[in-house]
């Protein structure tokens, strides 16, 4: 009885207020995405991984919100924000008592707190179990749409960098420099409405790139264009797509092409991935996309069926051999992934390489979502054959033109349980294999378990599923999740993950193994206060510098502990503050000296007026060198992310100023400083600046149609 009673009382008190609430609209705010970031993220590491995925995908669901009373599992579980617990009380709620009237009715949800309503909030919404019935023309649809908006960003390092200096003579030779401007541009329009279309295209010229005219080379004026229809809920064609789109199967073992947050500040939910099939892609990322055509039908009620054509041609380098026993005469070693084109090589590398993916999927779920299970086929062909270099760390690499990968994945959700795995097979032999359980172990604890195995053989060129490597290849891992909600706004989240590298890896000359452990202690005191706690320790063997002497270079025990305390409070309705101080701790092997790196920053962000916001930071940082640097999430303008690496000893600040004019203008202006100390030449090669200063600025307009 005693439990039954804040049911009851909740149910009341929904029945009082919803009247209310459903006469009100809820205010749809813009996400804080850097929060999310610093949320999810328990700590950078590079600024290689594309962190704007995470921005894309949330901003997507910002811009086409989740329909609360008609998403499934699958799709609720697709915002890395919602627990195994809370995803399976709203879809018992809506069972019982329909579907909401208002997102304020969320509040009668059991386990769905005030803070974790705060957080989803800018991505859902509560409409119509059929929102498109009685849809009209396309056109008319597009024009009503509030989200149907051209953008133009501007950017801009200030300082004089030499890849921008006049050419001069080394040895003769005229020396490298970039063929462009400094100045990078990029312009993107985008309507859409969920599970209704999709639309938009988008125009990038990066920093140091020359507008082209060269159609032979497939270059229409900007670096790279993209551009995609995508059409939904056509009768028994769910989905179709042209143009650029994303694809993402199962745990992505072979096809994941978007959102992963992997292991992070978020230790339970990160680790599974949603099947959320074709998507629409119109993120500025030049190689983590299909072109061409997919396609989802509906064969049966519970059974899907989705066919996908891909053809772009991608940046390589090129090789010929001269040995006339060699199995390929012409052959790519890498394959190049920065998307920059500014120099003489980067433009003879661009798009070098032909790419052609094809494959399908053959999904079923079950009766309310909880069971599914699907086949997963993709096929790639290169033009050229690629092969690696013959380092012993490539032995077991892809080389040729042809892989096939096949796999096939399962979900199953009983109550606060899911159940959830992966494995395939690739052309050479190799397999993969993950597979995890998330628990929702009673209402203030949750917890996580994943194993995950991917032979040294095992050949993916779209996978992304959770591991140490960047990709699905040579390692084995177990991964160990927790979080708990011991005290009222309390919370200690913490994981552990050990893992194996079977076969050599590059800068790792043998067999290896570490581990990797977080513990976050985070208090809430209010619904937009937060602060937490956190320190993470990881053990991963690397090389050791051959200075040390070694006759071989054998890899040492690399062991890094990592410190951050971070507060985010909101003294005003009109201010908000922000806090951080992280610190590391880098050990390259035992009996080796210790290396450190800090950084201090103080954020705040001001409502100067109704539609204008200001937004600052201040940050001073100290790191004994490259290996000890440190990273933050910064904001940025509107579909921009930033997380410059800080090394050296210096400060860095930035204002961000956000307006809107009327209904249809709203604009950014951004300026960031980096100044060091010690220091008369920033950066190398042809970034390097004379001075010890570099400024950026960034501009952003967006229309509203």
């Amino acid at each position: 009885m005693n439990k039954l009673l804040p049911g009851f009382l909740i149910s009341i008190l929904s029945f009082l207020i919803i009247p209310l609430a459903a006469a009100q609209e809820f205010p749809r705010r813009a996400p804080e995405l850097d929060r999310i970031a610093q949320e999810l993220f328990a700590e950078i590491q590079s600024d290689q991984i594309p962190y704007e995925d995470l921005y894309g995908t949330l901003l997507n669901f910002y811009q086409s919100p989740l329909n609360l009373n008609t998403a499934g599992p699958e799709e609720l579980r697709a915002l890395p924000l919602l627990s195994e617990a809370q995803v399976a009380a709203l879809l018992l709620h809506r069972r019982r008592t329909g579907p909401l009237l208002s997102v304020y009715e969320l509040q009668a949800v059991p386990g769905w707190t005030v803070r974790t309503i705060e957080r989803v909030a800018p991505f859902v919404t509560v409409a119509g179990t059929n929102p498109n019935a009685g849809r009209g023309p396309l056109g008319q649809r597009i024009k009503k749409e509030e989200n149907n908006a051209v953008m133009l960003r501007y950017e801009r390092v200030l300082q004089q960098r030499k890849g921008y200096s006049a050419v001069d003579t080394f040895q003769g030779r005229p020396t490298l420099r970039y063929l462009g401007s400094p100045d990078a541009v990029a312009l993107r329009y985008r309507v859409s409405h969920a599970h209704d279309f999709s639309l938009g295209f988008t125009a990038e010229k990066d920093a140091g790139e020359p507008l082209t005219w060269r159609p032979a080379r497939n270059q229409f004026g900007p670096d790279f264009l993209s551009a995609h229809v995508v059409l939904y809920e056509q009768g028994r064609l769910k989905t179709l797509a042209l143009g650029d789109y994303q694809l993402q199967f199962g745990q992505g073992l072979l096809l994941s092409s978007g959102l992963a947050l992997g292991k992070g500040g978020e230790t339970v939910t990160s680790l599974r991935r949603a099947s959320l099939g074709v998507r629409p892609y119109a993120a500025l990322l030049e190689n983590t996309f299909f072109r061409g055509a997919a396609a989802t039908y509906q064969l049966a009620p519970r059974w899907e069926a989705t066919a996908f054509a891909s053809r772009k041609n991608i940046d390589a380098n090129a090789r010929q051999t001269t040995d006339s026993l060699a199995q390929f005469d012409e052959f790519s070693t890498s394959l190049l992934l920065t998307g920059l084109h500014r120099t003489a090589t980067e433009i003879a590398n661009r798009q070098r390489l032909a790419e052609t993916v094809g494959g399908g999927h053959l999904g079923y779920r079950g009766p309310g979502g909880n069971l599914s299970f699907g086949l997963t086929a993709v096929g790639t062909h290169y033009g050229t054959a690629y092969q690696k270099r013959p380092e012993p760390y490539n032995r077991y690499e892809f080389q040729g033109k042809n892989n096939l990968a096949i796999g096939a994945h399962y979900s199953y959700g009983w109550r606060n349980l899911l159940l959830f795995g992966e494995g395939g097979r690739s052309s050479g032999g190799g397999l993969g294999t993950v597979n995890g359980v998330l628990a929702s172990l009673g209402p203030d604890v949750d917890a996580s378990l994943l194993v995950r195995h991917y032979d040294a053989d095992f050949h993916t060129f779209y996978g992304n599923a959770l591991s140490e490597n960047t990709r699905n290849i040579n390692e084995s891992g177990l991964y160990i999740g927790l979080k708990v909600r011991p005290l009222p706004h309390w919370e200690v989240s913490a994981y552990f993950d050990q893992f194996r590298f079977p076969w050599l890896r590059y800068r790792v000359s043998a067999p290896s193994h570490g581990q990797d452990a977080l513990l976050r202690v985070a208090f809430t005191p209010s619904k937009t206060g937060l602060l937490y706690v956190q320190y993470r320790a990881r053990l991963k063997p690397l090389d050791l510098p051959s200075n040390l002497g070694r006759p071989v270079p054998l890899p040492g025990q690399q062991l890094r502990h990592s410190l951050l305390f971070y507060a985010d409070v909101q003294p005003t309705p009109r201010l908000g503050l922000r806090t951080r101080l992280q610190a590391s701790y880098l050990r390259a092997d035992d009996n080796l000296p210790w290396r450190s790196g800090f950084v201090l920053s103080q954020d705040a962000t001001v409502q100067l007026a109704r539609r204008v916001s200001l937004a600052a930071r201040y940050a001073v940082f100290d790191t004994d060198d490259y290996d000890t640097r440190q990273y933050m999430f910064e904001q940025d303008v509107l579909y921009a992310i930033s997380a410059p690496a800080l090394y050296g000893q210096g400060t860095r600040a930035y204002a961000l100023l956000q307006a809107t004019l009327n209904k249809h203008f709203t604009i950014w202006l951004r300026y960031a400083d980096t100044r060091y100390r010690h220091q008369t030449i920033i950066s190398s090669g042809l970034e390097e600046i004379k001075g010890n200063a570099r400024s950026e600025v960034t501009a952003q307009v967006r229309y509203r149609l």
